[in-house]
């Protein structure tokens, strides 16, 4: 009885530093697993020819916050495939190069639920100094609720209008985006790295 009791001691006195092994192997193969989806996804970006400064991005923004490497490889890879047709949408546009803020306002707009159509359209009827706040304003009407057809139609009657009409229309997506809380109240971004060139079509390393 004495043996049993000893025995039974010495597993539950195990039993702790045993779950926290592996607890901690889990933990280890679960971001071991992250790293390389960050990895085959910063790869795949390269031979897309998509710039991985604009997932690097995502990686460090993530980190910065805590957030968990299995939630910081999804997103990642959302950004890539949303990156990605964002590049095809330009292409489609007949646009021989873009900047990695252009494409980044692009992605911004797929995530928001624009069409690669009228992203594509867009992108092909706007000046190059206007295209990346086109294409923000497109992304947010299309957050307000509009349908991309009628954002498109939106956005290009302002662009037909001139620079003034579509910083108006800007302002008004933004506040109405403001007023119903969508985006953070802030719309889509166009943000930093804007005059990186970024050639369309040419996977790089090729």
């Amino acid at each position: 009885m004495r043996t049993k009791t000893l025995y039974l001691a010495a597993v539950l006195a195990l039993a702790p530093a045993t779950l926290a092994a592996q607890d901690s192997t889990a933990t280890t193969n679960s971001g071991g697993g992250a790293d390389a989806r960050v990895e085959a996804a910063l790869a795949a970006a390269v031979s897309a020819g998509i710039p991985v400064s604009l997932l690097e991005r995502k990686v460090a923004e993530g980190k910065a916050k805590g957030v968990p490497m299995d939630r910081i490889a999804g997103a990642v890879e959302t950004r890539l495939d949303a990156l990605v047709k964002a590049r095809d949408a330009m292409t489609t546009a007949h646009l021989v190069s873009t900047t990695e803020g252009e494409l980044s306002v692009a992605a911004d707009a797929v995530q928001g639920g624009v069409s690669q159509t009228a992203l594509a359209t867009i992108s092909q009827s706007a000046p190059q100094d206007r295209r990346a706040v086109a294409i923000a304003v497109l992304a947010d009407l299309v957050t307000l609720g509009r349908t991309s057809e009628a954002a498109v139609t939106q956005v290009q009657a302002a662009l037909a209008r001139g620079p003034e009409a579509l910083a108006n229309l800007r302002a008004e997506s933004v506040a109405g985006l403001q007023a119903g809380g969508g985006a953070g109240g802030a719309g889509v971004q166009v943000g930093a790295g804007a005059n990186t060139r970024v050639e369309l079509g040419i996977p790089r390393g090729k």
